[in-house]
């Protein structure tokens, strides 16, 4: 059993991962000579009228996805690119395909659990169970709102895969991985300042 070490890739321990969609781009492009210019799209939600995989082209907008698939629900409260837990949520549907878009879902609003604020904290420790890099994901939260982002780095805040279990599963809806991401974002920017980038 090989596993990445902290602050590793895989193919540190002789490991590639690729997904489907990678995989079959190199085949395409090895076998084929095909470069990268198009890519499967899933566009889907509950209220969709025709939720669809389509054959789309890079910089191709997202809004004629959309259309295709009987345009934006009137019962949409928001729109993710990626998926409901890795996913990150889209202003707008004027954007284009880019080579890393996978999918698009349309969530109803009922479904969209908007946040006007969260609750506390009450330490049930279940975001620590599910997490599969072994963080402490309510720390790390704590330590972004308190914008520690040195002690958040010593707390192994860049081993986050980024998966979104922890806040899936907090019982108190709070954004863990929103913070997660910040604290990543702004680790890194402290980085380059050290360096004088």
């Amino acid at each position: 059993k090989k596993e990445v070490p902290p602050g590793k890739i895989p193919v540190f321990v002789g490991t590639v991962v690729h997904n489907v969609g990678t995989v079959f781009s190199v085949y395409e492009a090895v076998q084929k000579n095909k470069p990268l210019i198009e890519r499967v799209v899933t566009i889907t939600g509950k209220s969709l009228k025709k939720p669809a995989n389509y054959m789309a082209r890079i910089g191709e907008p997202l809004s004629r996805l959309a259309a295709l698939s009987g345009g934006i629900p009137d019962d949409t409260g928001k729109i993710i690119s990626g998926g409901p837990m890795m996913g990150k949520a889209l202003n707008s549907i004027d954007v284009p395909i880019t080579k890393g878009t996978s999918g698009v879902l349309f969530v109803p609003d009922k479904d969209a659990h908007r946040r006007n604020g969260y609750d506390p904290c009450i330490r049930c420790i279940e975001c620590v169970e599910v997490c599969p890099a072994g963080l402490e994901p309510y720390l790390l939260m704590a330590l972004g709102e308190r914008r520690l982002w040195e002690r958040s780095e010593e707390e192994d805040a860049m081993d986050c895969i980024e998966c979104g279990s922890c806040s899936y599963v907090c019982p108190s809806d709070r954004p863990l991985l929103d913070y997660i991401r910040l604290d990543k974002g702004n680790i890194q920017m402290l980085k380059k300042k050290a360096i004088g980038v």
